[in-house]
């Protein structure tokens, strides 16, 4: 449900390439992008295949927040079949390398209010995770941005080395090869404790801030699926899961992957989480989130 490029479709690559590799299945799995109105196409097709064996669904926060905002969807995930939570993917804020005059939280907003709506920040779409992260940094340092939305946070990233937007909350995975190259540079994690691979970034929490936000990367199937194949995707992704690639991938980016939870807990947390973004959309406000 995002654009080539992205956090969620990095993952869902490299996961069809670890089953073809260890041979965990005996039919291709086939990486599809449906990014369209901040993944309401997938979801549309997803709910419309109902009773499906064979479509699994790698989601992210708008799994809650696009038919929270797009009431005329029709779209309810809790009727949806969680298959296992691979990972909590984590946000930081970026800026290119070549801001020198930004060196932290404290001159980035200085920088941000200086420029007012002139100061453009990218993400994936209205309703996405980052328009909401972007949302709750504007509530919290009382400025306004004009955000720019892109099909895809690779698309993000590679507008961020491009100087097209002034900065972006990225995904580690997204930023990570133009970090590496010395391209961008992170300001501030929005996580509970700082990230083995950016021990020199601050939290929020450290800097004072009252933001902590993450993403779940859950895969899921349509609703009334069969409970073979619910046995089926859940053994294999339960076997990834416990694979040295996967969690190797997790560390070199950023992610958390503690446990796989499955089945009814991953339901329950779905439901959990769709309470709790609900409840933020109310805080921060749809419009701020959607930019209407």
């Amino acid at each position: 449900m995002a654009g080539a490029g992205g956090g969620a479709d990095q993952i869902a690559r490299l996961l069809q390439g670890l089953i073809e590799k260890k041979g965990l299945s005996s039919r291709p799995f086939i990486p599809v992008n449906k990014p369209g109105g901040s993944g309401a196409e997938a979801l549309r097709y997803m709910q419309d295949k109902a009773g499906d064996d064979h479509t699994v669904m790698m989601t992210l926060n708008s799994f809650y927040t696009t038919p929270i905002i797009q009431e005329g969807l029709g779209v309810d995930v809790t009727k949806f079949t969680p298959i296992g939570l691979m990972a909590m993917d984590t946000f930081l804020l970026w800026v290119h390398s070549d801001r020198k005059d930004i060196t932290d939280v404290k001159s980035y907003v200085a920088a941000v209010k200086g420029s007012g709506l002139d100061w453009k920040v990218g993400g994936t779409g209205s309703g996405q995770e980052d328009s909401v992260l972007t949302a709750m940094m504007e509530n919290h340092f009382g400025y306004d941005v004009t955000y720019i939305p892109f099909p895809g946070g690779g698309t993000v990233a590679k507008n961020l080395i491009g100087k097209q937007i002034d900065s972006t909350v990225n995904n580690p995975a997204e930023q990570m090869e133009f970090y590496k190259a010395g391209s961008s540079k992170p300001l501030v994690q929005f996580t509970g404790e700082r990230m083995a691979a950016f021990p020199d970034t601050p939290t929020a929490k450290e800097l004072g801030i009252d933001i902590e936000y993450y993403m779940q990367r859950s895969v899921n199937g349509p609703p009334g699926m069969s409970a073979d194949a619910v046995e089926f995707y859940t053994g294999l992704f339960q076997e990834l899961f416990n694979s040295k690639e996967w969690q190797d991938f997790c560390v070199s980016d950023g992610l958390t992957c503690d446990n796989m939870m499955k089945g009814g807990d991953l339901a329950s947390f779905h439901a959990d989480n769709i309470v709790a973004h609900k409840a933020l959309i109310e805080s921060v406000g749809a419009k701020a989130i959607t930019g209407e």
